[in-house]
């Protein structure tokens, strides 16, 4: 009798798998509790991660962070309100203008001989510039001369003839009308000599003219005409443009609601000071002070137009030159002075954060007075109260603050706290 045995193979077969599969599923699991179990650590406890990274004189978190982001202090830097003089200043575009510009021309016609100026040379009045050809004038003086000369001895013998008819009309010789003719005679040849010594001035003054000198003190231009050309008196162009640098005046505007202040000192005799600045207005190029002011006021802007004068001994100021004039009406004394950075604008005008005694951050309403340099005038605080220069956007009316020093630490008044 034969006996069956069923074959073991397949049970055994799917029996590893299910082994298999159990033990992925258990590794899985542990994966996952890792993973759950980092998160938890890393993000549980800031507290204990941040105190290990908190550096020296940081206050380190409590784990609670709505009480630790209260009790934080925000770094600022501060400087103490002093006193001081604050100038009062009208600022304005204006232009430098020359007093004289002069376009040297030649006052005969002729050929352009010699030009012995440099283009962009500073010549004093007097100074030759070129020479025309002289020769057609000397010729003119000599023939002037010349006709001189025969003049006066024709009236010398005029004079003679009439002396001697005067002796023939007084022995009754001759008719007094041949005395009457000879006289007349004379009377003309003199007017013939002045003419003829008229001719001869002319004739020197045309030489004179043949050389071309500066008729003021200042620096030339760009050479108009080379030598070589034929000029005239009647030449638009020139031969060269002289302009007066030393000294120069400046032309600015001001606003028309200033303008009474500034007539107010004028009429008083006092000086007023005029400093003129570049286009960004930080360096000072020149001080010089007002000179007038216009006689009308611009209705299409609403400006007054003033003109200042300056020595400008250092040339700094040029011709045509766009400069910013600040001019000094009056002087505040002894008053509040604090940076302009530290005034803050907002909705009801401009404020101060004040430090007090245990830091903290209290906004103050001030009043804005004259503005100088960096610095302006306030009124509203104290002389020696500190106030935020620096991270101000940070702050809140009753903010704990840490002043800062330029290497980053706390300030003095923060001695002793961690």
């Amino acid at each position: 009798m034969t006996t069956y045995i069923p074959n073991a193979g397949p049970n055994l077969s799917s029996k590893r798998g299910w082994l298999r599969r159990r033990w992925g599923w258990w590794a899985g699991a542990v994966a996952v509790c890792v993973l759950a179990a980092g998160a938890y650590i890393f993000f549980a406890k800031p507290g204990q991660a941040q105190s290990r990274t908190a550096k020296p004189g940081q206050a380190q978190s409590t784990g609670k962070p709505g009480q630790n982001a209260g009790a934080r202090s925000v770094p600022v830097a501060a400087t103490a309100a002093k006193t001081g003089d604050v100038g009062v200043y009208l600022s304005g575009l204006g232009s430098v203008t020359p007093l004289n510009t002069v376009t040297v021309k030649s006052r005969v016609d002729g050929q352009l001989m010699r030009v012995v100026f440099r283009e962009g040379q500073v010549v004093r009045a007097g100074d030759l510039l070129a020479e025309i050809d002289p020769r057609p004038f000397q010729v003119q003086l000599d023939q002037a001369q010349g006709q001189l000369e025969r003049d006066q001895a024709l009236l010398k013998n005029a004079r003679l003839d009439l002396e001697r008819y005067k002796v023939l009309v007084d022995q009754d010789s001759i008719p007094k009308q041949q005395l009457d003719t000879q006289a007349s005679l004379v009377v003309q040849y003199e007017g013939a000599v002045k003419v003829d010594q008229s001719a001869i001035d002319n004739a020197k003054l045309q030489i004179v003219y043949s050389r071309i000198t500066a008729p003021i003190s200042g620096r030339l231009g760009l050479r108009l005409v080379d030598a070589g050309n034929m000029v005239h008196a009647t030449d638009t162009t020139g031969l060269v443009v002289i302009t007066q640098l030393q000294p120069i005046t400046v032309i600015f505007t001001i606003p028309e609601d200033s303008l009474p202040q500034v007539l107010k000192k004028l009429r008083a005799g006092d000086k007023l000071t005029v400093d003129a600045y570049d286009r960004e207005q930080r360096v000072k190029l020149a001080s010089g002070s007002l000179l007038t002011v216009d006689n009308q006021i611009d209705q299409t802007t609403g400006t007054v137009r003033l003109k200042a004068i300056f020595d400008n001994d250092d040339a700094a100021l040029f011709p045509n030159q766009f400069v910013n004039a600040r001019l000094l009406l009056d002087v505040k004394k002894g008053a509040v002075v604090v940076p302009s950075v530290a005034i803050q604008r907002g909705a009801q005008g401009a404020f101060v954060y004040v430090i007090d005694q245990d830091q903290t951050a209290a906004a103050r309403p001030v009043k804005v007075g004259a503005t100088q340099g960096d610095d302006a005038s306030v009124e509203g605080v104290k002389p020696g109260e500190m106030v935020v220069v620096d991270g101000a956007d940070k702050l809140r009316d009753g903010s704990k603050v840490e002043i800062q020093t330029g290497d980053g630490a706390a300030g003095p008044r923060n001695k002793g706290k961690s």
